[in-house]
């Protein structure tokens, strides 16, 4: 019923000219840039209620405000609901030089320097450099049309400097334009927020109210991977059941694949109980006809067991699975998993890499000896022979397998003399 209502109101606000004809441009190009807003609003909303083929339409739409904005004589915008119009076209994914067209003509200053100086800057990137001035600016807007644009624009600039800060702009942006792609956005960025500021009540309530909503918005995937990251970063029996909450709202592919999500970060982050548990419920959510997901599960399953008392299976099961069923990120995963198995597996050798080098300088040198207890164990060893000692031994050795070289003698003997020139000096100061 609500989308019969909204689809009228369309009709009637655009007399029908969204029907993708060049036929109806002129009749657009009449039409005040408010109710031109108003269509793009809808429809930016329909994309993120599950309306995928409206995508085409918001980039048509967003040409023509554009075309419509630039043409517009500046007397148009004495009308605050066109300024305000401009603004929410430029904050809404629109060409920001048609911003600075627009504010360069507007010499009877219909609009607000602080916005209009703190949205271009945002939209050059310099988004921490606008905090102080739009926040200042923000409760004078607090029940305009622009107020959820603007908090929202807010949250983005504060959230590297201060996540709860940013959060709280997010709850007045969603709060002020419920059902729209406001609300989606501001929800999505909360979770990763709440995330990153060690709030995962928080972050687990935003995750709740987004499944509810928005699973079939085109940014879904974008929330899966902040979900993940709070449910990985957030361990226990607690976080396991919310998180049984949210994907109760998705339907059992979109299950399958934040468990495989959660399974592989879990891996990746030495979570292995979770790992484990994720990597199971994906296979279950897989049932026969998911293959693929079966293998990931069983994949990410061995991943977990490589650092248990399984690592013999854990290393076959990861070395099963065919190179080509696995995305490039997850190749390189499967050989540093491998890695470690290996090596955990690898019977001891009796010589120790150190001991097989110093057999084999010993041999070259043309000596004999029999390895004392220091010279047992890897060269890290405590018990290993201290490297001042092994440096000292080394002219030694280097002079016999040497001694048929004059011009090498005559190198050493000048420094030994040397070397003791410099002993006597420091025992006459010592005296």
């Amino acid at each position: 019923m609500l989308k019969r209502l909204r689809s009228i109101l369309v009709t009637s606000v655009l007399t029908v000219p969204l029907a993708i004809g060049s036929a109806r441009a002129s009749e657009m190009e009449e039409l005040a840039p408010f109710k031109l807003i108003r269509s793009l609003q809808y429809i930016q909303d329909s994309v993120v209620l599950g309306d995928h083929s409206a995508i085409e339409m918001q980039r048509f739409i967003l040409g023509e405000i554009d075309k419509r904005l630039r043409t517009a004589d500046p007397s148009l915008f004495r009308d605050p609901r066109n300024v305000d119009a401009a603004l929410v076209y430029v904050m809404s994914g629109g060409n920001p030089e048609t911003l600075d067209l627009l504010t360069d003509r507007d010499v009877e200053g219909n609009f607000d320097s602080r916005v209009t100086d703190s949205l271009r800057q945002y939209l050059r990137g310099k988004g921490p450099l606008i905090v102080e001035t739009l926040s200042k600016a923000a409760p004078e807007y607090k029940n305009s049309f622009i107020a959820p644009y603007v908090f929202l624009v807010l949250g983005n600039a504060t959230a590297q400097q201060d996540p709860v800060a940013a959060m709280k702009y997010y709850d007045w942006a969603r709060l002020t334009a419920p059902g729209s792609i406001i609300e989606e956005a501001a929800l999505r960025r909360s979770v990763a927020l709440a995330a990153e500021a060690d709030e995962p009540e928080r972050g687990f309530r935003y995750a709740l109210n987004y499944a509810r909503r928005y699973m079939t918005s085109p940014y879904a995937s974008q929330f899966a991977d902040v979900f993940v990251e709070l449910a990985v970063v957030h361990l226990g029996e607690t976080a396991e059941q919310r998180v049984a909450e949210v994907l109760g709202f998705m339907d059992p592919p979109r299950q399958r694949e934040v468990y495989l999500r959660i399974a592989r970060r879990a891996a990746i982050a030495g979570h292995q109980p979770l790992a484990l548990l994720a990597s199971r419920r994906a296979e279950e959510l897989a049932g026969a006809s998911g293959s693929q997901s079966q293998m990931l599960a069983s994949f990410y399953q061995g991943l977990a067991s490589v650092p248990s008392d399984d690592v013999f299976a854990a290393a076959q099961t990861i070395t099963a699975i065919p190179e080509e069923k696995l995305s490039q990120r997850d190749r390189a995963l499967r050989q540093a998993a491998k890695a470690i198995a290996d090596a955990v597996v690898r019977p001891p050798q009796d010589v120790s890499p150190a001991q097989a080098s110093l057999a084999t300088l010993t041999k070259d040198l043309g000596t004999e000896s029999e390895p004392g207890p220091e010279e047992t164990g890897s060269g890290m060893s405590p018990f290993a022979p201290p490297a001042e000692a092994a440096t000292r031994e080394a002219p030694g050795g280097a002079e016999i397998a040497a001694s048929t070289d004059p011009a090498f003698d005559d190198f050493l003997a000048g420094g030994l003399s040397k070397l003791k020139e410099i002993d006597a000096l420091l025992e006459e100061e010592v005296r």
